[in-house]
């Protein structure tokens, strides 16, 4: 006999209303039910590139001061814009027999170098940007306003500076009642939670990666002890030229997928204690302890690079190599 009309629109809606949830609660469901155990009883100047540029495109052209050494900011590994032997003033002039000529931290800067060319006007462009090119270069001009004057000389400061991008994740907390401390459940407990949480994030390009699990007594207040896990992971981006398919869009930025997957990993938690609470039968022995998921932002720089928004006040947010520990 078929079910009555009534029955089978209330099984649609059922199921229409778990289909089209954007986070299944099967990996709640999952969670909980893997360990559904007994209780225990006892229970300057700034040019910066962003990460995914290309070089398909004209670079920009920094020009000197006579005042003052121009800051230039270069990408690790990246090639350099182009950085001219002429202040503002004189690349809008017509200059008569200029010569040029380069110097930087390891002395006179020859044309011919495969990582550091000087072009036939006089600009200096990096290949290959590293961390030993960063320093002081100086530019000697020397040119003719007109042929009937005689010659002058200009000398040009710059400080190129190799930065990173800083490496920020969301670092995560959370406290679930455990069962006794040298139980088993609990380990094969933390390595389903980290699978589902990596599978959460795995389409955004990111990872979870666990920092610190450890089991304590705690003694609750008008009640007795009771084991409890406290879990510490981080949720980072993957760099997009590591993933199989490199994204490209806006919305493939690492800030933009980092966000998401936070999102993502909140409502997780908070679709357990929505399951819990419709549940009938008692409590699992291992199971989310409502209100103690914590979230801090990390922004941190690779070691010897800093961010230093006094010295480097066009470059605030970049990871610029110098002495930091």
């Amino acid at each position: 006999m078929e079910a009555s009309t009534p029955g089978r629109a209330r099984r649609d809606r059922r199921r229409a209303r778990a289909a089209g949830s954007p986070l299944s609660r099967a990996a709640v469901v999952l969670l909980l039910s893997a360990f559904l155990v007994p209780a225990s009883p006892s229970a300057g100047y700034f040019i910066r590139l962003p990460r995914g540029f290309r070089l398909t495109q004209d670079l920009p052209k920094i020009v000197g001061s006579s005042y003052y050494p121009v800051k230039v900011y270069v990408l690790l590994h990246q090639k350099s814009p182009h950085v001219l032997c002429v202040t503002q003033r004189l690349r809008n002039s017509e200059l008569i027999d200029p010569s040029f000529e380069w110097h930087g931290p390891k002395g006179k800067i020859i044309s011919g170098n495969t990582t550091t060319q000087v072009t036939s006007t006089g600009s200096l462009v990096f290949q290959n940007f590293e961390e030993g090119m960063t320093g002081v270069y100086t530019c000697f001009l020397e040119y003719k306003p007109t042929v009937e004057e005689g010659a002058k000389n200009l000398q040009l400061k710059y400080v190129i500076y190799a930065y990173r991008e800083p490496h920020f994740y969301y670092q995560f907390t959370a406290r679930y009642h455990a069962a006794p401390c040298n139980s088993i459940y609990n380990i094969s407990f933390e390595k389903k939670l980290l699978q589902i949480l990596s599978k959460l994030v795995l389409d955004l390009s990111c990872e979870v990666s666990l920092l610190k699990s450890e089991c304590h007594h705690v003694k609750m207040q008008k009640a007795g002890l009771q084991n409890e896990l406290f879990f510490t992971f981080s949720v980072s981006s993957l760099d997009t030229e590591k993933v199989p398919k490199p994204c490209i869009d806006h919305s493939c930025e690492p800030s933009r997928r980092l966000l998401k997957a936070k999102n993502l990993i909140e409502r997780f938690f908070n679709q357990q204690v929505d399951v819990l609470g419709r549940r009938a039968e008692p409590l699992p022995e291992i199971y989310y302890i409502e209100g103690t998921l914590q979230m801090v932002w990390i922004n941190r720089c690779f070691p010897g690079y800093g961010i230093n928004a006094l010295k480097h006040p066009k470059c605030p947010e970049c990871c610029v190599l110098g002495h930091y520990k």
